[in-house]
């Protein structure tokens, strides 16, 4: 038990002192997630809401394979990513493994299906509202995408918000293509598995207390989202 206390109150020391190496730490994960939900969002927002809105043959398996994709096993997205990414792979020129774009990649495909299944619904709903007005003003789906994706961005936020959720929290796939090399890209989830296999608990600690900070505070910012869309549009 005084182990165990004596570990705390060394990981709340080293937050509270932002000791140096859990900062390098928290910023590289807080970088690498925050531009994988990008690159993600510039591809699933349009890829959503282009599903929810045009009619084409083979649409319902689009759909449906998007909703099984938000369960993608990590393990399996980092696997692949590492045979695309090494020397015997298509894109091994490149020299991307055990780097933090190679985790970029790797956290974009997990998240990228997440926000592109839920702006799917967000704008499917948005579209049974809007209806009447886009046809009244002759609005081509073009139009009506950029429309309804403008008219529900606060619903959509909620969507990349859940996205960054994933993202910050994977471990599986990011250390398969990113090797948790230090200094270079050992991340937060990471670095809580090495440490508390090497029993130094007052890092993987404090590490861990950061991340639940972070993902309360994503949580916290969806749902406030979430009201302020549904206030707007009650």
């Amino acid at each position: 038990m005084t182990d165990f206390v004596n570990a705390f109150r060394t990981a709340f020391e080293l937050i509270v002192g932002l000791d140096p190496e859990l900062v390098r730490i928290v910023t590289l994960s807080l970088q690498i997630s925050l531009a994988a939900v990008l690159a993600a969002t510039v591809i699933a927002l349009p890829l959503g809401a282009a599903v929810a809105l045009l009619r084409f043959p083979g649409r319902r398996a689009v759909v449906i394979l998007l909703n099984a994709a938000m369960g993608l096993p990590p393990v399996v997205v980092g696997l692949v990513v590492y045979l695309l990414l090494s020397r015997a792979g298509p894109l091994g020129s490149f020299g991307l493994l055990f780097t933090p774009t190679a985790m970029i990649v790797a956290q974009c495909i997990l998240v990228m299906p997440i926000i592109a299944a839920l702006t799917r619904q967000t704008i499917t709903d948005l579209h049974e509202e809007y209806d009447e007005y886009l046809r009244s003003v002759g609005a081509g789906p073009l139009r009506s995408i950029g429309t309804l994706i403008r008219d529900g961005r606060f619903r959509l936020l909620t969507a990349v918000l859940a996205g960054f959720g994933r993202a910050i929290a994977e471990v599986g796939a990011v250390l398969i293509v990113g090797g948790n090399i230090q200094n270079v890209t050992r991340v937060m989830t990471t670095t809580i598995a090495l440490e508390t296999s090497k029993g130094n608990l007052a890092l993987a600690l404090g590490l861990g207390l950061i991340l639940i900070i972070v993902a309360t505070t994503i949580n916290g910012l969806a749902m406030a989202v979430g009201e302020a869309a549904e206030s707007r549009h009650g």
